[in-house]
């Protein structure tokens, strides 16, 4: 009979980390092995599934400790400093390692490529399924219409996102990037205002919608001379998220390095 999959949850108190700590209690596969969360957290020693109405028998703590270190996976949907403390954990103890944070600097980045090496990481802005499906169909809408077909991405999220454009966008223009043959630093636009000049055929243009409770919209939009091509994905509810890192952290289980991302879990690479 195969072993449950320990993981454990960072950040456990929040929407995502509730939603991560709802879906491992109900699957028979994985097993909640700790929570963590910032020490200011009113609910630092309760039980993570308090919150949910749930008994998990597993406590909230301020920090990880050796009594996580024989965890298989650690789930992170956190803040780019908090979650490279959690790498140097998960390097330390040799756990895997799901990444779902955004708003890394290119040298955080590279800390990331760098601890690859000696774990398996899936990292990646979006762990939606129909997110990274998105990806691979803008990847191959862009290879047909990029010459003649103007490139705009669209996100919007809710009133508490931090970073602008959101990680998945970002993804999104390297995906644009990658098939037009164009460097996304070099041709990217986040700013228009006052008298602009007309647009360039190369660039590759990001708008950023903050408000309310939106969980995550990403549209590409491909403007033609009459008419238009629009790829959108609409996210309702942070479940479809915490499935995708579920999914990554069983597919990472027994991998001893590698960086990974939902691509490679879902087998829609080079396709």
């Amino acid at each position: 009979m195969t072993k449950p999959i320990r993981i454990v949850v960072v950040g456990a108190t929040g929407k995502m980390g509730q939603t991560l700590i709802q879906e491992i209690f109900n699957d028979k596969g994985l097993i909640l092995s700790g929570a963590a969360d910032v020490a200011s957290s009113s609910l630092i020693g309760s039980d993570a599934g308090s919150l949910l109405g749930l008994k998990t028998n597993v406590l909230i703590s301020e920090s990880l400790t050796e009594e996580h270190a024989e965890s298989d996976i650690l789930i992170d949907f956190t803040r780019p400093e908090a979650s490279l403390e959690y790498l140097d954990f998960c390097l330390v103890h040799n756990i895997n390692y799901v990444l779902g944070t955004t708003g890394f600097n290119e040298d955080e980045k590279e800390r990331i490529h760098s601890a690859a090496k000696k774990i398996a990481i899936c990292f990646a802005p979006n762990m939606s399924v129909g997110v990274n499906l998105l990806i691979s169909l803008v990847e191959a809408a862009t290879k047909v219409l990029h010459h003649e077909f103007d490139i705009e991405i669209i996100e919007a999220h809710h009133r508490h996102k931090v970073d602008s454009p959101s990680g998945t966008a970002l993804r999104l223009g390297e995906a644009v990037a990658k098939s037009a043959g164009l460097s996304l630093k070099e041709n990217s636009i986040f700013h228009r205002e006052g008298n602009i000049a007309p647009r360039k055929a190369t660039e590759i243009g990001f708008s950023a919608i903050r408000g309310g409770d939106i969980v995550g919209d990403h549209t590409v939009l491909f403007a033609g001379d009459g008419e238009r091509i629009e790829l959108t994905h609409k996210a309702s509810s942070r479940k479809t998220f915490a499935k995708g890192a579920i999914r990554a952290a069983k597919f990472i289980t027994g991998k001893t390095a590698g960086l990974f991302d939902i691509l490679d879990v879902l087998n829609l690479k080079n396709t």
